[in-house]
């Protein structure tokens, strides 16, 4: 199955560190981040996860939960949970799928043929509050994926699912953000009272509304 933005991700339940998890009820009403993993034991993964253990206040602040997953039996991934927290100065509470049966690999597109027959490739997906995809990250193998930047996306999707704007290049929380062009200049500057600047007709900025 091949997800595009907007459409609703597929529910399932499976076998977890945390035991056995069906996906939307585990998601509840907030936001949620999947991602997978071509094998246990593997150094990028570890930092990988360990690197997501670290982050545990920002995503819970953002209303986050975070699921992992890899084609490992379960008993692999209590091992390397421990390895990981180890290693990476960490403890890693979030569930990890073992999904040996590669369901929730194919579900997701996860597998790509062309890269790996068996293993997962580095795919994360943002799922937003009413279970459509808001974001979808493939990385190859080799490349450890960025979560400051996963955190970053998601300031900007839950910023720009509340108010009239979207955010520019290198946009981070607390920057300005612009109008979008379904706002007219006039409604802009009633909509946004701490003020508009008008570069282009087209490209308005206005500082980040839901600041103080």
């Amino acid at each position: 199955m091949s997800l595009r933005l907007g459409d609703t991700v597929p529910n399932f339940k499976a076998v977890t560190t945390e035991g056995e998890i069906d996906f939307y009820e585990f998601l509840g009403d907030g936001w949620g981040v999947l991602f997978s993993h071509p094998a246990d034991y593997t150094p990028v993964c570890t930092t990988e996860l360990g690197r997501t253990a670290q982050l545990r206040e920002e995503f819970a602040k953002r209303n986050v939960k975070v699921m992992a997953v890899s084609v490992d039996p379960i008993d692999k991934h209590f091992g390397w949970r421990n390895d990981i927290n180890e290693t990476q100065h960490c403890t890693v509470d979030f569930p990890i799928i073992a999904d040996e049966d590669k369901k929730v690999a194919e579900l997701y597109d996860m597998i790509h043929p062309n890269a790996s027959a068996t293993a997962t490739v580095r795919s994360l997906f943002v799922i937003g509050p009413d279970k459509k995809l808001k974001l979808s990250i493939t990385y190859p193998a080799s490349t450890g994926r960025n979560f400051y930047e996963v955190l970053r996306v998601i300031d900007s999707l839950q910023l720009t699912a509340d108010y009239s704007v979207a955010t520019p290049a290198d946009w981070k929380a607390g920057d300005d953000v612009i109008v979008v062009p379904a706002v007219s200049t006039e409604d802009a500057i009633r909509k946004f009272p701490k003020g508009v600047k008008v570069v282009k007709p087209y490209l308005r900025y206005t500082p980040q509304p839901d600041l103080d």
